[in-house]
């Protein structure tokens, strides 16, 4: 996949700045001459190329901004080579417009929801949690303990397993058929970002053996983004209740959703 011409200078000069910014002996290369006989800072063309194991020229004509083919392997050993951070590192990916082969492990272990947005949700009033990147109830506050009692205490983490798996869920969800359509349309748009995560395969294989419903709706090949709107429940102690959904996606957390539950507008 070509790059367009804007593209591809963005693309050369966060290279480049990321080279001049690398000391040799921070890349593991020996330094063969005080750094002030240097003619060019950090590294040269030829140092990221050779760690890189790719041809001088063809690191050159990258950061020159040439029309030529990126490979996902190519940019992953750049990365490696200049020492990028995670958030370099991804931003390099999106440069590029390529997915990364072996993207960096998240911060936070899996199972343990981050402490920042933990915090979030202990300080809103209304309904409000936290799914993973596996639509995986993570945490929670006290009201969506409360309001999802059907979901959050029956032992299922997941909201897909939950909805389509769990007898009660057509008896607490409101017009339970729409909104699982439209869950697994928004789900189906989640794994376009990594469509390898053997969890995810895993989740998928399981529903489609154990719900026909899911089985149905995941042919229809529905995309949807996480969207809001209203959302009604038949709670087993409070009866009917309305609200209007809000999905936030933290930065810091990626594939993860905070989603509220707000009282309807009057």
């Amino acid at each position: 996949m070509l790059l367009p011409a804007d593209q591809r200078r963005l693309l050369g000069a966060f290279l480049r700045r990321h080279r001049e910014a690398l000391a040799p002996e921070a890349a593991g290369l020996p330094v063969a001459a005080p750094a002030s006989r240097r003619r060019t800072p950090g590294l040269r063309r030829e140092e990221v190329a050779l760690l890189c194991g790719l041809s001088t020229t063809w690191y050159t004509w990258v950061e020159q901004g040439r029309d030529i083919a990126l490979s996902a392997e190519a940019l992953a050993r750049l990365a490696q080579a200049l020492r990028l951070t995670p958030a370099e590192r991804a931003y390099l990916f999106e440069l590029a417009r390529r997915r990364d082969p072996a993207p960096p492990p998240p911060g936070t272990p899996p199972g343990a929801p981050p402490p920042e947005l933990v915090a979030a949700l202990r300080a809103m009033a209304a309904p409000a949690y936290l799914l993973d990147p596996l639509w995986r109830a993570r945490a929670w506050n006290e009201a969506a303990g409360h309001l999802f009692a059907p979901w959050l205490d029956s032992g299922e983490a997941c909201l897909l397993r939950y909805v389509f798996l769990d007898p009660t869920a057509p008896r607490f969800i409101c017009d339970w058929e729409n909104r699982a359509r439209r869950l697994l349309a928004e789900f189906r748009a989640d794994t376009a970002h990594d469509p390898d995560d053997p969890g995810m395969q895993a989740l998928v294989r399981g529903l489609l053996q154990g719900s026909a419903a899911f089985a149905r709706f995941w042919n229809e090949h529905a995309v949807l983004a996480r969207e809001g709107g209203a959302r009604s429940f038949n709670h087993p102690r409070d009866g009917l209740l309305h609200y209007e959904q809000v999905t936030l996606l933290p930065a810091a957390q990626p594939g993860h959703k905070l989603v509220m539950l707000l009282p309807p507008p009057p």
